[in-house]
């Protein structure tokens, strides 16, 4: 099986290329989605959140208020370092579990969406390398749109990352990601015919 891993920047156009894999039959394991699953009530991230920061971080539900605890971590390295210590680990072990069923069924291919791929050290997991790429001008102006931040804000969660352009030049494969929705589907089909996968 052909592991490929997903990656980008927030605000990239990376979850539109996933939709796009999954549309058209591919699987893909979503870093996000299972890192979400993990914190969800009941589950052992969301014990762990309250354990490390405090009941405020829940909303009257019991369901983790994701916009506090988002607010908290990008304004602070080591409370951020923490959470991702804490719950990366449970987000790995899923993932791994969701591979090996792939592998299970014979599955040729699966695309790893994972938005910190380079930061987590995960491309180790990897056979290919895929970034979705856009400019830190076009990057800021999506954000702000999109989540209705402030530019301050906006930066703060852009700089958390590893920046586009070092993402970039690691990467088997670029998908530039500035231009409209129909030429960055054009690009997704191409890599099926250029070598990265086989067509």
């Amino acid at each position: 099986m052909i592991k490929i891993g997903l990656t980008g920047g927030i605000a990239s156009g990376k979850s539109m290329v996933s939709r796009w894999l999954i549309a058209h039959g591919y699987p893909v394991i979503d870093a996000d989605r299972v890192s979400r699953e993990v914190v969800t009530p009941g589950e052992k991230g969301l014990d762990l959140i309250v354990r490390h920061f405090g009941k405020g971080m829940l909303l009257p539900s019991g369901a983790l208020d994701r916009k506090r605890l988002g607010a908290l971590i990008f304004q602070d390295d080591k409370k951020r370092k923490l959470l991702n210590e804490l719950l990366h680990p449970l987000i790995r072990t899923r993932m791994l579990q969701q591979l090996d069923e792939l592998e299970k069924r014979r599955e040729p291919i699966v695309f790893l969406d994972i938005p910190l791929l380079y930061e987590s050290g995960l491309e180790t997991w990897t056979d290919k390398t895929l970034v979705v790429y856009v400019t830190p001008e076009e990057q800021l102006k999506r954000l702000m749109k999109r989540n209705g931040l402030a530019e301050e804000q906006a930066r703060d969660r852009i700089n958390a990352q590893m920046s586009l352009e070092a993402k970039a030049k690691r990467a088997d494969a670029i998908i530039d990601n500035n231009g409209s929705v129909k030429k960055t589907e054009e690009q997704i089909r191409a890599l099926f015919c250029n070598g990265l996968f086989d067509c």
